[in-house]
Protein backbone atom coordinates (compact mmCIF):
# COMPACT_ATOMS: atom_id res chain seq x y z
CA UNK A 1 0.00 0.00 0.00
CA UNK A 2 1.65 3.30 -0.78
CA UNK A 3 2.15 6.01 2.00
CA UNK A 4 -0.67 8.18 0.92
CA UNK A 5 -3.01 5.37 0.68
CA UNK A 6 -2.52 5.07 4.08
CA UNK A 7 -2.63 8.70 5.51
CA UNK A 8 -5.74 8.84 3.17
CA UNK A 9 -7.22 5.50 5.17
CA UNK A 10 -6.39 7.22 8.94
CA UNK A 11 -8.22 10.69 8.18
CA UNK A 12 -11.55 9.31 7.54
CA UNK A 13 -13.32 11.68 9.50
CA UNK A 14 -12.04 14.38 12.11
CA UNK A 15 -13.23 17.33 13.95
CA UNK A 16 -11.11 19.90 16.19
CA UNK A 17 -12.49 21.41 19.64
CA UNK A 18 -10.04 24.49 20.35
CA UNK A 19 -10.68 25.55 24.15
CA UNK A 20 -7.81 28.36 25.42
CA UNK A 21 -4.80 26.59 25.94
CA UNK A 22 -6.21 22.88 25.53
CA UNK A 23 -7.07 21.33 21.66
CA UNK A 24 -9.22 18.50 21.46
CA UNK A 25 -8.75 16.36 18.19
CA UNK A 26 -11.61 13.67 17.60
CA UNK A 27 -10.63 11.32 14.74
CA UNK A 28 -12.31 8.17 13.30
CA UNK A 29 -9.70 5.57 11.90
CA UNK A 30 -9.50 2.35 10.87
CA UNK A 31 -8.24 -0.69 12.34
CA UNK A 32 -6.04 -3.28 10.17
CA UNK A 33 -9.72 -5.23 9.46
CA UNK A 34 -11.18 -1.89 8.15
CA UNK A 35 -13.16 -1.62 11.37
CA UNK A 36 -13.66 1.81 12.69
CA UNK A 37 -12.75 3.49 16.08
CA UNK A 38 -12.34 6.47 17.96
CA UNK A 39 -9.38 8.59 19.27
CA UNK A 40 -9.62 11.75 20.92
CA UNK A 41 -6.26 13.56 21.57
CA UNK A 42 -5.95 16.40 24.40
CA UNK A 43 -3.11 18.36 23.17
CA UNK A 44 -2.06 21.58 25.89
CA UNK A 45 0.38 24.05 24.82
CA UNK A 46 3.00 24.96 27.45
CA UNK A 47 5.13 28.15 26.90
CA UNK A 48 8.65 28.18 28.80
CA UNK A 49 10.26 31.18 30.12
CA UNK A 50 12.33 31.51 27.11
CA UNK A 51 9.48 31.99 24.71
CA UNK A 52 9.74 28.16 23.67
CA UNK A 53 7.39 25.87 23.78
CA UNK A 54 6.06 22.61 23.81
CA UNK A 55 2.88 20.81 23.71
CA UNK A 56 1.44 17.49 26.03
CA UNK A 57 -1.19 15.17 24.39
CA UNK A 58 -2.98 12.42 25.89
CA UNK A 59 -5.06 10.11 23.62
CA UNK A 60 -7.72 8.02 24.24
CA UNK A 61 -8.56 4.80 22.15
CA UNK A 62 -12.64 4.27 21.93
CA UNK A 63 -13.75 1.19 19.64
CA UNK A 64 -17.05 0.51 18.48
CA UNK A 65 -18.25 -2.22 21.51
CA UNK A 66 -17.37 0.55 24.18
CA UNK A 67 -19.57 3.20 22.55
CA UNK A 68 -22.79 2.97 24.21
CA UNK A 69 -21.41 3.08 27.33
CA UNK A 70 -18.90 5.80 26.82
CA UNK A 71 -21.91 7.65 25.41
CA UNK A 72 -24.35 6.70 28.69
CA UNK A 73 -21.25 7.76 31.34
CA UNK A 74 -20.01 10.84 29.30
CA UNK A 75 -23.86 12.05 29.93
CA UNK A 76 -24.29 10.86 33.18
CA UNK A 77 -21.03 13.21 34.10
CA UNK A 78 -21.86 16.07 32.38
CA UNK A 79 -25.36 16.02 33.74
CA UNK A 80 -24.20 15.78 36.88
CA UNK A 81 -22.01 19.03 36.68
CA UNK A 82 -24.78 20.81 35.28
CA UNK A 83 -27.15 19.73 37.56
CA UNK A 84 -24.98 21.05 40.73
CA UNK A 85 -22.87 23.38 39.28
CA UNK A 86 -25.03 25.35 36.24
CA UNK A 87 -23.51 25.95 33.14
CA UNK A 88 -21.62 29.32 34.67
CA UNK A 89 -17.72 28.74 34.02
CA UNK A 90 -16.77 29.84 37.76
CA UNK A 91 -13.02 30.08 37.80
CA UNK A 92 -12.35 33.16 35.87
CA UNK A 93 -8.77 32.09 34.60
CA UNK A 94 -10.51 29.94 32.47
CA UNK A 95 -11.61 32.47 30.62
CA UNK A 96 -10.20 33.37 26.72
CA UNK A 97 -9.95 37.02 28.15
CA UNK A 98 -9.18 36.71 31.61
CA UNK A 99 -6.53 39.00 32.69
CA UNK A 100 -4.92 38.78 35.73
CA UNK A 101 -5.06 41.90 38.41
CA UNK A 102 -3.14 42.53 41.63
CA UNK A 103 -4.70 43.80 44.48
CA UNK A 104 -2.73 46.48 46.02
CA UNK A 105 -1.88 43.77 49.23
CA UNK A 106 -0.18 41.49 46.65
CA UNK A 107 1.59 44.71 45.10
CA UNK A 108 2.92 45.46 48.52
CA UNK A 109 3.46 42.10 49.55
CA UNK A 110 5.90 42.32 45.82
CA UNK A 111 7.37 45.55 46.87
CA UNK A 112 8.67 44.05 50.28
CA UNK A 113 10.09 40.91 48.43
CA UNK A 114 12.32 43.37 46.58
CA UNK A 115 13.74 45.20 49.54
CA UNK A 116 15.40 42.28 49.96
CA UNK A 117 19.18 41.75 49.69
CA UNK A 118 20.13 39.29 46.76
CA UNK A 119 22.87 36.85 48.09
CA UNK A 120 24.87 34.32 46.47
CA UNK A 121 25.59 30.78 48.30
CA UNK A 122 29.34 31.89 47.23
CA UNK A 123 29.29 35.02 49.54
CA UNK A 124 28.65 32.87 52.46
Amino acid sequence: MRENDMLEKEEIFSKVLRAGRRTYFFDVRATKADDYYITITESKKFTEEDGSFHFKKHKIYLYKEDFSSFAEILGEMTSYVLNHKGEEVISERHQKDFKKEYSSDKEEHVSHRSSFTDIDFDDI
